[in-house]
This record gives C-alpha cells, structure tokens and sequence, in this order.
C-alpha cells in the first residue's frame, strides 16, 4: 500500500465517521484485536459475549498473539482466529505491513480494538477497515473512527468493567460481567488419564499450585514457600498438588516436587496453555500469585487463593466469588512494579505459610 492511499483513505474514512453516530447495525465481518496477555483476555471475555450478542449474524474474527490464542480456541462466540506472529512472518513493519495486507483481503466491516496500542490503529487503517473503534488512547485518536475518551481513573474498579465501558461508549448493549472459559474437549480426554496414571491412589483433593507471574519478582510469592506450604497441604489434606508454570518456574517446581514426588505432578515448562486449563478445571483449589493463571482460575470457577504484592487487587484482582485475595497492606504497596523499589519485598515476605494453608482448607470444607 502506497503512502499517499493511506492518507486518501485516511480522509475518506474521517470523512464518513464525522456524520456517523454509531456503529453500523448488521456488519458482515468484523474484526477483534485481542489483548496480549492471558490475563487481560480472561478479562475481555465478557466483552467479547456482549460483542456477538449484539452482532449475532457477524462473522466474527479474532486477532491475538500465538500465547493468547488458546484462551479462545473453543470459544462458541468467536468464529475464526488470526495469529498475529510477531516473532515470525509479521516481524517488523514489513511483517505488519504483511499481516495488514492479508486482512484487507478480508473485507471487514469493523474493527473492535480491546488492545490500546498504537499498532493496533495502525494495522486496522492499513487493512482498510472502514470502521475502527476502540480507546482514543496512545496518541491513536486520529486512527479511528470511533474513539472512546479513556476513563479518567481506569484502576479504580475492576478491568472487567474497563473493556464492558469501551463497548457502551460504542452503542454495543453489553451482557453480565460473568467470566468465562471453554475448555477444549481433547484436552480433557488427554488430562483425565495423565492424573490417574499418575496419581494412582487418586487422593482428593487436588490442588493446584501457580509459583510463576510474568511481568517482574515483585508479583511472585517466594518460591521456598510455596515448597513449604505444598508440604502442609500433602499433609494436612491426603491429596495431591499440580504445579503450574513456564519454564522460568521450573526451579520452583522442582523444589516443591521434593515435598513428596509420588504425590506432586510439576508441569512447570511441560504444557502448552490449552491443556494447562484442561488441568486447572479438575483442580478443586488453586494458589496463585497475580498472573494469567489466576484470571485462568476464575473463569473456570474454582476457588483459589490470590497472593498479592505490588499490584492492584481492584483493578486486576480475580473477578470471582470463589476467591480470597490475601494481601498484606503496606504504606508502599501497591506499587505497580516489576522490582521492589525498596529492596524488602515485605508485601510478600509478610505472608505467611500457614495463612495460606488454613485459606485452602477452608475452601475445601465449603
């Protein structure tokens, strides 16, 4: 696409959009940019329910990184999904100019953009999508045809209610604030199987353990606690522990694995994430710290418990009320990053094993 057709397009479309009031009724084909983190796209799942209630005749595309896709692979509302591979053919701006070029060929009526990244802009004007709404945020205003003023104070409430409000602002009647999953049946049918095999005395409960958080150590709960804390719950309980993580967490699940090997199944490193939700819907509680995970748990309804530090439990807390966020509030908490800048990491350290173990047990005897 030539520069002078991006502008002439650009026009044209800003043109059409000053005597639009709102998104057009019936679209053919519509476009969704997913958001980047697992997290975050556990979050957008009411939205993305309230996107095909209200476009129940759309054929309806999702954009998403290669990680995130999997959040979305059984999902009913959504018909079709795109990989944007960043890290392969879509690398660099002759990659996005690729990736954009492929979906123009697509003919979407309009583009509904739950990431606030300029790119994102970017990539749906160079497709030629008449329609393009989404935050006015990240200098992108002048990009869309319909840019919602962000919300002056967007951690005061809930992320959940942050992606819903984009779509009121856009005339879209939005349906309940109810997370939710869909767990590949495959997936399932290799689970079931691996936990018999490998617990085959099949103690109850099982438990699941979450060590890792991207983004920074801040968010992840000492990893010598979570070992000793999965040898108050073998104990305690007579069940069994999944361990979830990358392969960053594979330290960590190799140190809570020693607790009791026969008993402790490490997956740290070991799954992709669809059969990691496979797994984490046959636990009956789950530990996590702040992560992607967590968000993965809520949705799928199982209790668990939420060790947080230096982020929001508000903002970005498990949306659900099978959870209970254990917290400890300092003056300098929550400080949103990636590295305690006071070098105590007390917001973590504070927490203590055995309140950890005694919020578990009382999940299991609900």
């Amino acid at each position: 696409m030539k520069i002078q057709d991006v502008k002439e397009f650009l026009l044209e479309s800003r043109r059409r959009s000053s005597d639009m009031q709102s998104l057009p009724s019936q679209p053919e084909k519509i476009l969704i940019r997913s958001t980047n983190w697992i997290g975050d796209a556990v979050m957008t799942t009411p939205a993305i329910r309230s996107i095909r209630r209200h476009f129940p005749r759309a054929c309806i595309t999702l954009l998403a990184q290669p990680w995130v896709a999997d959040v979305f692979q059984a999902c009913p509302h959504i018909d079709r999904i795109i990989l944007y591979e960043k890290q392969g053919k879509h690398q660099g701006f002759k990659g996005l100019l690729r990736l954009a070029a492929s979906l123009r060929t697509e003919g979407y009526d309009l583009a509904l953009l739950l990431q606030n990244a300029f790119e994102a802009a970017l990539i749906s004007l160079l497709a030629r999508i008449p329609v393009r709404a989404g935050y006015a945020s990240d200098a992108r205003g002048l990009l869309l045809t319909h840019g919602i003023p962000q919300p002056q104070k967007p951690y005061s409430k809930h992320h959940v209610h942050y992606y819903q409000e984009l779509l009121q602002g856009l005339g879209i009647q939005t349906a309940e604030n109810r997370l939710e999953l869909f767990i590949d049946s495959a997936e399932l049918r290799r689970v079931d199987p691996l936990l018999a095999e490998t617990f085959s005395r099949q103690q109850k409960p099982l438990i699941g353990l979450n060590p890792g958080a991207a983004y920074g150590p801040a968010k992840r709960w000492p990893k010598e606690k979570y070992a000793a804390l999965a040898e108050q719950l073998l104990a305690s309980t007579g069940g069994n522990l999944l361990v979830f993580g990358t392969a960053a967490d594979q330290e960590a699940g190799t140190l809570i694995a020693a607790a009791a090997p026969d008993r402790v199944l490490d997956l740290t490193g070991k799954t992709h994430l669809s059969f990691a939700l496979a797994c984490i819907s046959r636990c009956q509680v789950f530990v996590t710290n702040d992560s992607g995970l967590m968000h993965v748990a809520a949705a799928l309804n199982i209790p668990l418990v939420a060790l947080f530090g230096s982020t929001d439990a508000v903002a970005t807390g498990p949306f659900s009320e099978r959870a209970t966020v254990i917290r400890k509030p300092l003056s300098c908490s929550p400080c949103l990053k990636s590295h305690c800048p006071q070098g105590h990491f007390q917001c973590m350290e504070q927490i203590a094993v055995e309140e950890v173990a005694h919020a578990v047990l009382c999940h299991l005897m609900r």
